[in-house]
């Protein structure tokens, strides 16, 4: 029987509207009680992806409407369960993706959502491979098949999914050209990888030229008019799979109209007389189907924690912030500039010794200021 009588206060970032980075508000609610099959998990880390930038400015696809909590994946402990639920969870770490919701200090979720995480990956590291390491899973292995002594370009190799993509590709036994700013050129040679400016005017002409007889895959983010170039660099056989219309981010208008002109030109593509095939990457493909979806998705993201877990897979962290900072947190992934996923934990309590009681202690500095118990 689970244990409902517990009252869990959390702490919520709230994207109120269109706004700017520092727009974002913080609130503080009582949870309810998890209901029958759900628990309540005290956060330990949760993240920044491309999907809270583009829900800051309202052109994520199918979001929620304003004012919400952003936070696509979360790692935290159970700290509370609902009626139902095996006692055996509590005191446990697991991971789970939420879409929304997650850049909070607790949160309640239903008790089959979450998958465990290995004692010996920390928070941190699960979270950056939470939503992304399903992602790159799932594109590699399941959207396309290629084999070891393959080729595949992955655009953005420096990226969340990127970074991820291409360490399972070369554990595959697949080579990979990767594109990113110079500045990442000698991470991602360490990596394995091939890099290749993705300034450079002569970027698809430069990939050719590493892979003449064309790749096996390309994986593109990014969308836009430059996906044309991306489906000419296969060689027949090969898959273009596109998750994201990166270069529209900024674009006014429907949300939508890009999405759907990229799902026309991909599903026109497949037609093609020339054995090429072109795919849409949904994460959420399938939920209909829960008890399958759920399945699929607790299978791969154990693949990829036990790949964590042994060393094969070493998550690419680009910064942690504290929740109070998480307009910091937003700003650092949207500048473009850090490789790897930017990283919100919780924030660190310290005990007030004047008045004895729990404070909240940030790495902002207007918060420290507020709490002189803080360091």
């Amino acid at each position: 029987m689970g244990n409902t009588t517990v009252t869990t206060t959390a702490t919520e970032v709230v994207l109120p509207g269109k706004v700017e980075v520092d727009g974002l508000q913080l609130r503080t609610r009582v949870l309810p009680a998890p209901a029958a099959g759900q628990v309540v998990l005290s956060m330990d880390a949760t993240g920044v992806s491309f999907a809270e930038q583009q829900m800051r400015r309202g052109k994520y696809y199918n979001q929620p409407p304003f004012p919400f909590v952003p936070g696509y994946d979360v790692v935290g402990t159970v700290v509370t369960i609902g009626p139902d639920v095996d006692p055996a969870l509590i005191g446990r770490r697991f991971a789970a993706v939420t879409k929304t919701g997650a850049w909070a200090s607790a949160l309640v979720l239903d008790a089959a959502d979450l998958v465990a995480v290995p004692d010996s990956v920390s928070a941190a590291a699960a979270e950056t491979v939470a939503v992304n390491g399903v992602t790159a899973w799932q594109m590699l292995h399941r959207s396309t098949k290629v084999r070891a002594g393959g080729t595949i370009v992955v655009l953005g190799a420096n990226g969340g999914v990127g970074s991820t993509l291409v360490q399972l590709a070369r554990h595959a036994g697949i080579k990979v050209i990767g594109t990113a700013s110079p500045r990442h050129h000698a991470a991602l040679r360490e990596l394995g990888v091939t890099p290749v400016d993705y300034h450079a005017p002569d970027l698809y002409g430069q990939i050719r030229e590493l892979a003449p007889e064309g790749v096996d895959a390309v994986f593109d983010h990014v969308g836009g008019a430059g996906v044309v170039q991306s489906w000419r660099l296969l060689r027949r056989g090969g898959t273009l799979v596109s998750y994201g219309t990166a270069a529209t981010k900024d674009t006014d208008g429907n949300s939508q109209a890009p999405v759907l002109k990229l799902f026309a030109r991909l599903a026109l593509w497949n037609h093609l007389p020339n054995g090429k095939s072109a795919r849409f990457y949904n994460f959420w493909a399938g939920k209909r189907r829960l008890d399958a979806f759920r399945a699929r998705l607790r299978e791969d993201l154990t693949q990829v924690l036990r790949l964590v877990a042994e060393g094969a897979l070493h998550p690419q962290i680009a910064a942690e912030f504290p929740l109070s900072d998480a307009g910091s947190a937003l700003a650092l992934a949207e500048s473009r500039t850090v490789a790897g996923k930017v990283v919100i934990v919780a924030d660190t309590p310290a005990v007030n010794p004047a008045a004895g009681q729990l404070q909240v202690c940030s790495g902002s500095a207007a918060v420290a200021e507020r709490s002189r118990a803080c360091p």
